[in-house]
């Protein structure tokens, strides 16, 4: 079994900072994608940014140059620089990591920028 236990979210004044942590443990075999995804409400999740074991990365246009996505193999741990936040980043932040056997979800945090 994976476990997956984000923090780090939490209520922001647009312009400021947040960044979000997410620990993988348990049954774990060789992490490949490491990601995160966002939900606002009444809308779908979609993706934010993904980083490769190799460290290559990829970013939703919408965050492009704001956000920064970096990994800790070691601690397998996956990071999400949030800068210049705005209003349309309120959601809630789920974190992802595929290995050889698998997707796993963490259970979510809440981001809440406020305008």
């Amino acid at each position: 079994q994976v476990q997956l236990v984000e923090s780090g979210g939490g209520l922001v004044q647009a312009g400021r900072s947040l960044r979000l942590s997410c620990a993988a443990s348990g049954s774990i075999f060789s992490i490949n994608v490491m990601g995160w995804y966002r939900q606002a409400p009444g809308k779908q999740r979609e993706l934010v940014a993904t980083i490769s074991t190799g460290g290559n990365t990829n970013y939703a246009d919408s965050v492009k140059g704001r956000f920064t996505i970096s990994r800790d193999n070691a601690k397998n741990t996956v990071y999400l620089q949030m800068n210049s936040l705005k209003f349309e980043d309120t959601a809630v932040y789920y974190c992802t990591i595929s290995d050889t056997r698998g997707t796993y979800w963490g259970q979510g945090t809440q981001v809440t920028v406020s305008s």
